[in-house]
């Protein structure tokens, strides 16, 4: 089978780049898979190209390149196919829409995946009829704006599918939208073994990592935190994570820190690539999100053999967390219960280490090779479906809702004027 994956820029750091690396890579064992970025900024992959799998991209950023697209008339131009609701819209221009159009048009693929909305709309509406489409959904349902939401409601009706990281997002798609035809598939990321031993579960530390953002609630943490070293002042926090470029949330955290005393306690470790080898530094992990799309850090935590106290945020954490098992599951923002599942791991030993064990076995469900299975029974089976149906059926759908896009093009077209209109009388 002949695989292709578009991509933002695979030449970046991020969980959807290095989930998809990490499948193709795997899929690439038995297939030909190929990732075709559609922007390019660097000479080669910050995190390393996948084994087996052909790179190329679309547009080339590379000031020093030969190939340099930057200075493009149409580079300038606002894109007219990817979305205005997907947050990456400003990077895109008519340079992308033309080079996309042609790539899908010419595309000869068994199977071809979107990684985002934008890009995956890209391929309901410009991928030619033989490749079967997949688009993932690498977020939630819900965390997309109600201008995306529509986008998709409208146009992912020529996809084939769609996958989601979650089975609770699945729902939420199969519930909220009419996509008559579409597959909705639950398939969760994937987390290779990390190559050094797991946690020997006595280190005195807890372990948190993810980007510096309001959403992560550290400052919670950091609150249940000082509860803990109140009455257990040999254990220590320390979070893992790089802040936005305005560093305002770091700057936050950093007073908190120092408001609470826990200067030598609490250490803010800036980002670390890759964290295999700081998860078994700690003894338990913690993940205090308001949210969460899978949570990705949770199951690094569990490969690593390092039980996670989470909260139960929607989309994720009940669905990776065995409650009582393999980690603890409280209430969001519930400080309280945070501090009480912290110290109730702290105070016993034999508790730590049986839910690390079991955190460490039930972990191995997220490994590659079965997920990569998963991805590749689907692609299977709607390979095999798409012949059953036959040309004609094919056919008429794809009129049908390219002639309902074309109404919603339209529609938002004029939007987009009278909007113009109404921001240009208000600076006269």
């Amino acid at each position: 089978m002949h695989i292709s994956f578009l991509l933002h820029n695979a030449y970046g750091i991020g969980g959807t780049i290095r989930t998809t690396f990490t499948l193709a890579g795997t899929l690439a064992e038995h297939h030909d898979v190929e990732i075709v970025s559609v922007f390019r900024h660097r000479d080669a992959p910050t995190l390393g190209a996948p084994d087996g799998v052909r790179m190329r991209h679309l547009v080339d950023l590379r000031r020093t390149s030969p190939g340099y697209d930057g200075d493009a008339a149409d580079h300038a131009r606002a894109a007219s196919v990817f979305p205005r609701g997907d947050s990456r819209h400003r990077q895109y221009s008519r340079l992308t829409d033309t080079r996309i159009a042609a790539h899908l048009g010419a595309l000869e693929a068994d199977v071809v995946v979107g990684t985002r909305p934008g890009l995956n709309i890209h391929i309901s509406r410009q991928a030619r009829r033989g490749p079967v489409r997949v688009g993932q959904e690498h977020l939630t349902l819900d965390s997309h704006g109600y201008r995306l939401r529509r986008e998709i409601s409208h146009r992912y009706g020529l996809l084939d599918a769609v996958t989601t990281v979650t089975e609770a997002d699945a729902c939420d798609y199969r519930r909220r939208l009419r996509l008559p035809g579409v597959r909705i598939e639950a398939i969760p990321n994937s987390v290779p073994a990390p190559s050094g031993a797991p946690a020997d579960g006595d280190a005195p530390w807890i372990v948190a990592a993810g980007r510096l953002h309001r959403v992560k609630r550290y400052d919670m943490l950091i609150r249940a935190f000082a509860e803990v070293a109140a009455v257990r002042p040999g254990w220590g926090l320390r979070i893992y994570g790089a802040g936005d470029a305005s560093g305002n949330e770091q700057q936050a955290l950093r007073g908190l820190v120092d408001g609470l005393g826990l200067r030598e306690r609490v250490l803010l470790m800036g980002s670390v690539h890759p964290m295999e080898k700081e998860w078994p530094r700690g003894s338990i992990a913690a993940v205090t999100s308001a949210r969460e799309s899978f949570g990705m850090t949770i199951v690094e935590a569990m490969r690593c053999g390092v039980p996670v106290v989470a909260t139960d945020c929607p989309h994720g954490p009940a669905e990776i967390i065995d409650d009582g098992t393999d980690g603890r599951l409280v209430p969001v923002g519930d400080t309280g219960a945070f501090t009480e599942a912290l110290l109730a791991l702290i105070d016993d030993d034999a508790l730590r280490h049986r839910m690390g064990r079991a955190a460490l076995a039930s972990s191995a469900r997220f490994d590659p090779a079965p997920i990569a299975e998963r991805h590749e029974r689907l692609f299977t089976e709607l390979a095999a479906a798409r012949g059953a149906r036959g040309r004609s059926r094919s056919a008429v759908r794809t009129a049908l809702h390219r002639s309902r896009g074309s109404v919603l093009d339209g529609a938002y077209a004029l939007r987009y004027k009278a909007a113009r209109v109404i921001r240009k009388g208000k600076a006269l």
